[in-house]
């Protein structure tokens, strides 16, 4: 567990230490990975308002469970009529709208982004213990920890490397969530090679030449959005289709419960397709 986690711990234990006097009941997110660990695990009546997109098939894990929650715009002007007793959200993100809320005395958790599976399991002990419900939060824990030793393991002396090629040429370096489900999938990462970068453009021609065994897409290539998606559905990666595996981004955009879903379905694409160049 990093120093940044402990240190956010401490400071929710210490902000969060009359939950004995009761529960938040206006709970609001601004964040979407905040919407995925409210959703496992705060009630329903919890919560005031999700994110935008808490829906998005493309991008929420809870995207079904999602319809049944109200949904606020991350906006100042949307939350303040809410008066939430609890705001949960990322540092890094919306500061203007963070400083607003902060300044009229709102109570705000902030959540930094998951880089490995410790930083989920400290983020779902933050969340469940600031929500009131510390042991759905360890229920959650012990879950996604079963899941992840049901997932087969590679039993081969030979490692596969694998890139994460992301829109606009962004490939996923080491020291990230991804990096770490590629790990536990059986896969080393080719991004590793290129330095100690958590994020990095890699072109076509380096891609090619460093001829990884295989080519992991979250994004959908065929939804081709704008000209940072176009790049996905470049003829080269026709020439090299036997060797990419895609993963919806609902699986791999935040961490917290969809974390073992993502590297279960990363294992099984990979161990099939090896099974089926072996025979």
């Amino acid at each position: 567990m990093t120093f940044r986690i402990l240190f956010v711990g401490m400071a929710a234990l210490i902000c969060f230490s009359g939950a004995a006097m009761g529960s938040p009941q206006r709970i609001v997110s601004t964040n979407l990975c905040a919407d995925q660990y409210l959703i496992a695990l705060a009630d329903k009546s919890q919560i005031a308002g999700l994110t935008l997109y808490a829906r998005d098939p493309l991008l929420s894990f809870y995207y079904e469970r999602a319809r049944g929650y109200p949904i606020v715009p991350s906006t100042a002007e949307a939350i303040l009529p809410l008066k939430p007793d609890l705001i949960v959200g990322n540092p890094m993100r919306r500061l203007q709208t963070r400083a607003l809320l902060k300044h009229f005395g709102f109570p705000i958790l902030d959540i930094g982004t998951d880089q490995n599976f410790a930083d989920i399991v400290a983020h779902t002990r933050l969340i469940a213990a600031a929500i009131g419900h510390p042991e759905r939060g360890e229920a959650l824990i012990a879950a996604m920890r079963a899941a992840l030793e049901r997932i087969p393991e590679h039993s081969g002396g030979w490692v596969p490397v694998a890139v994460h090629y992301q829109r606009q040429g962004f490939v996923t370096g080491p020291g990230t969530l991804m990096d770490e489900m590629m790990r536990r999938a059986g896969l080393r990462n080719l991004a590793s090679q290129f330095g100690n970068a958590q994020l990095a453009r890699l072109d076509l021609e380096s891609v090619v030449e460093a001829q990884p065994d295989y080519i992991l897409f979250t994004n959908d290539r065929r939804d081709i959005r704008d000209w940072g998606v176009a790049l996905l559905a470049h003829p080269v990666f026709r020439v090299l289709r036997s060797k990419y595996v895609y993963i919806p981004d609902r699986l791999t955009v935040c961490g917290g419960p969809s974390f073992p879903y993502a590297v279960a379905a990363l294992a099984r694409a990979v161990h099939g397709r090896m099974a089926r160049n072996e025979r």
